[in-house]
């Protein structure tokens, strides 16, 4: 019964700390006190640890010998890896998914889309971005394929908002209309292909920071 309990503590204090990480409330390089974590969330330090792993595991926090564990630090080659992951893997899932693929969940997809595209702030593009997504691969019924990109979204979601918090423009994302309309026509293949260079694409926007200074960040938008 503990043990059950202390994995559902787990679960909540690694989801909130995901959250903190991913919107920018915790930098890179903050460091992630047991002690102080155990006493806001009221637990002992085992659900502690096991969020910290958790964490670790989605690359959001790194442990460092002597220095404890911190928030993970990203960098271009990161932005990368994680673009590069996304593309090959969520092509494996929509292959999967291609032929479970219903009028009813493209449509899904398009109301996915357009709340993206009338968005008024990265956040809630985020969320409707990422619907869009899971929604036409979550047929691919790979539960492990999906987790894994779940992770990668968040990832995506970090760099995102690390580089568009203090501005953010509505925008309508053609490659979501032209994989939906490839997916329409039957042609699975073409829909791989234009998400493949989607979640690929990497982005430079300029950034201000908190002293006033405008410095360049790469992003994932996709």
């Amino acid at each position: 019964m503990n043990k059950e309990r202390d994995d559902t503590l787990a679960s909540r204090i690694s989801r909130v700390l995901a959250e903190r990480i991913i919107s920018g409330v915790l930098p890179p390089g903050e460091r992630l006190r047991q002690d102080h974590v155990a006493e806001e969330f009221g637990a002992s330090h085992v659900p502690v640890r096991e969020a910290f792993r958790r964490l670790e595991a989605q690359g959001l926090a790194v442990s460092e010998p002597r220095r404890g564990v911190r928030v993970a630090a990203f960098d271009l080659k990161e932005v990368r890896e994680v673009a590069e992951m996304r593309a090959a893997l969520e092509v494996l899932a929509l292959r999967h998914a291609v032929p479970h693929l219903t009028p009813a969940i493209l449509d899904r997809a398009e109301e996915a889309t357009a709340a993206a595209d009338s968005s008024r702030d990265v956040r809630s593009w985020e969320a409707a971005n990422r619907a869009f997504h899971r929604i036409i691969l979550e047929p691919c019924g790979m539960p492990r394929l999906l987790a894994a990109i779940d992770d990668l979204h968040a990832a995506s979601a970090r760099f995102l908002f690390s580089a568009w918090r203090s501005s953010w423009e509505a925008r309508t994302d053609h490659d979501h209309r032209a994989i939906l309309a490839a997916l329409r026509q039957g042609k699975g293949e073409e829909a791989a292909a234009i998400l493949e260079r989607h979640v690929g694409w990497i982005g430079k926007t300029p950034v201000r920071t908190a002293a006033g200074e405008v410095r360049e960040a790469f992003s994932i938008v996709g």
